[in-house]
């Protein structure tokens, strides 16, 4: 098993993707901190489907956009398991993706991209400066940030929530650059819609189907689809890939 020993932390995993990451991960065998805000309940179900599928998981709660929460989130991960090989930052803001009810630029006030801003790049910023102690105490670690192809292909101009995700990608790349002589590799995966989550529940079928026209691989993304490349990113498999963003979206965005 691939992470057998190896600890992972994965943001906003009580439900849709990050619940299938952590779940993905503690079928490798690993370690698997489950974050969640206020969905204990889903989060512990979360667990049972890990330690299900063979390895070993707690949930942990803390809101990634409150510093002090991150802080003794990952205190407590020090104390539990004594290190930290992987972190991924898959929490973000709520955020509903329905084409038709979306807000236009000329409706859209600051306040949500800040909100969204704050979901994304701060949260990812506060967890990565907490987690650095431990991963710098190994002299290895892998970050992984779930981004979006809307940064890419704005097929659907979600102004505040793509922005935001742009920003994400930057932030990476810089602490890619920053990290990689302290031996931590940060990259991106950024999926196309991945259906069904809480988020893509109000997706109409045409936009479902016009985007199945357009994409090679012909059908929407799952949660799992996202989990394979995660894992390559948080592996040694990829231990020469940093500062990357890997689409994950059937080919609709190349290059």
């Amino acid at each position: 098993m691939k992470f057998r020993d190896r600890t992972i932390l994965v943001t906003g995993a009580s439900r849709g993707i990050g619940a299938a990451i952590a779940r993905a991960f503690a079928a490798e065998g690993g370690l698997v901190f489950v974050n969640y805000r206020r969905s204990e309940a889903e989060a512990q179900a979360v667990v049972e489907a890990c330690r299900a599928a063979g390895g070993q998981a707690l949930a942990i709660a803390a809101d990634v956009t409150v510093p002090a929460e991150v802080e003794a989130m990952l205190a407590r991960i020090g104390e539990e398991a004594g290190r930290l090989d992987a972190v991924v930052n898959n929490a973000f803001a709520p955020y509903v993706f329905d084409p038709e009810a979306r807000a236009r630029f000329w409706e859209t006030p600051w306040s949500a991209y800040q909100a969204q801003v704050d979901g994304a790049l701060k949260a990812t910023y506060n967890v990565c400066q907490a987690a650095l102690q431990l991963m710098r105490r190994r002299g290895r670690g892998a970050i992984v940030n779930i981004a979006t192809d809307l940064v890419a292909r704005p097929s659907i101009p979600y102004h505040d929530y793509t922005t935001a995700k742009a920003a994400l990608v930057g932030f990476s790349r810089n602490l890619a650059a920053e990290l990689g002589p302290l031996g931590i590799r940060v990259n991106c995966v950024a999926p196309g819609l991945v259906w069904p989550t809480g988020a893509s529940r109000r997706t109409p079928e045409d936009v479902k189907e016009a985007l199945i026209a357009q994409t090679p691989l012909g059908r929407i993304a799952t949660a799992e689809d996202v989990t394979g490349p995660v894992l390559f990113l948080a592996s040694d498999w990829s231990g020469f890939v940093t500062g990357q963003t890997l689409h994950v979206d059937g080919g609709l965005v190349m290059g």
